[in-house]
């Protein structure tokens, strides 16, 4: 008998019908002989719709009630997967975060798991039941409601798996794995039947929206396999099938082929960069500049810092497009009269696309392989960034969707390159 955690996001539960279908799998699983233990997302929309409800009352609701107000669509969603479980003649049973406990921080709206007690989850598991745990939400030590954020049903999940030390957490959404890179700018792009925690994480970062970042962190740090898969096929698979299928992403020693040296393309069109020009070339140059950045809660993703000239250099980084206007604002205001910056220059039309696999680390030539190919394509790289498994780069928006498929193509990754070891 298998300990499995199963978690439904907002489009698996958006309607009765879909819930109901949900139940019929769980039903599946625990009448194979399986501990299920499931947590669901709020029903598509949901969440959206209580926000706007929040923003009607005020502009700049309160983060606690905030918090309150949002944790009641995970709740609706795991009581009514809870009847419709019963209504097949599977007992179930349903726990908001705060019943478990999940024990979390006080950071509203962004807590952060501390602790999981699965006493209460293993008792109904030992007496036949099926337990449904809200997704994305907690409890803190003074005993307020929180949540995780967007995506913290992901977390939610991983991290009961890792509490109970499930054998799987299976993840069922909408698609039926994780791509070479998103079919819809490339349709030949192949699923992984494996991908190493490594990789998952550098793609969610990098702009796949497969899974939630903080998910897979969670996953490689507790060692917890976990499978994406999709919870649409009709007629369902058996149980058999399903635990086979998908995407599992595991650890780089588990996976017992020879991998290909780069397994996906990720990108990102949130992208924004900006540029000091003639700073100073003084040690604490790059300090004066991020540390105002930073304390203004704005997230800096690549830097580059061009060689002296005549005693200054000119300073790029990136930032989320949605920061961008506050940036440049704090750069112009602030930042650029402090360091002596001659002008400050921005592009908000740029984007991001990366190549992963842990290939990378025994092969050479990758690099120059993926500048080639953009090169010969016309497109002009205005920053890199490295590290052992990655190279990303940031160009023209406009270029995004051919750079994708022409580095799909280059890198073969509509073919299947793995292969059993000899």
């Amino acid at each position: 008998m298998s300990l499995i955690v199963q978690k439904y996001g907002g489009t698996s539960m958006g309607s009765v019908e879909r819930i109901q279908n949900v139940a019929r799998r769980v039903a599946k699983w625990h009448a194979a002989g399986h501990q299920v233990v499931v947590v669901p997302s709020a029903m598509s929309g949901e969440t959206n719709r209580l926000l706007g409800l929040a923003k009607e009352i005020s502009p700049q609701p309160d983060a606690r009630e905030l918090d309150m107000l949002a944790a009641t669509g995970e709740q609706a969603s795991s009581a009514l997967l809870a009847m419709a479980l019963m209504s097949q003649g599977v007992s179930a049973r349903s726990y908001a975060g705060w019943q478990v406990p999940v024990r979390t921080d006080s950071s509203f709206n962004r807590a952060r798991i501390l602790s999981i007690d699965d006493a209460r989850i293993q008792g109904d598991l030992d007496a036949g039941r099926v337990v449904i745990v809200t997704g994305f939400q907690g409890v803190d030590d003074d005993g307020n409601i929180t949540t995780l954020g967007r995506g913290g049903s992901d977390t939610s999940a991983v991290a009961v798996a890792a509490a109970m030390k499930a054998d799987e957490c299976l993840i069922f959404t909408d698609v039926d794995g994780v791509y070479t890179t998103d079919p819809r700018v490339v349709p030949e792009a192949r699923r992984m039947n494996v991908v190493s925690f490594e990789e998952m994480l550098e793609m969610a970062s990098l702009g796949s929206k497969v899974l939630q970042i903080r998910s897979v962190e969670f996953a490689g740090k507790y060692q917890v396999p976990v499978r994406v898969l999709s919870s649409l096929t009709d007629p369902l698979l058996p149980v058999e099938e399903e635990m086979v299928s998908g995407t599992l992403i595991t650890f780089e020693e588990d996976q017992k082929m020879e991998r290909a040296v780069v397994s996906g393309i990720a990108f990102s069109r949130d992208e924004a960069k900006v540029t000091l020009l003639a700073v100073p070339d003084t040690p604490g140059v790059a300090y004066s500049i991020l540390g105002p950045v930073a304390a203004a809660n704005i997230d800096v993703d690549m830097i580059l810092q061009n060689q002296s000239v005549a005693g200054t250099t000119d300073f790029s980084f990136t930032v989320n497009r949605n920061d961008f206007a506050r940036t440049l604002d704090l750069l112009k205001s602030q930042i650029g009269p402090a360091v002596g910056a001659a002008d400050i220059v921005s592009d908000d039309k740029v984007c991001k696309v990366s190549i992963v696999g842990i290939g990378m680390r025994s092969h050479v030539g990758v690099a120059s392989l993926m500048f080639r190919t953009l090169s010969e394509e016309g497109i002009n790289i205005q920053m890199i960034s490295t590290s052992e498994i990655k190279t990303s780069v940031i160009i023209n928006d406009k270029y995004m969707e051919l750079a994708v498929r022409a580095l799909h193509k280059a890198f073969e990754l509509d073919q299947d390159k793995t292969q059993a070891p000899a």
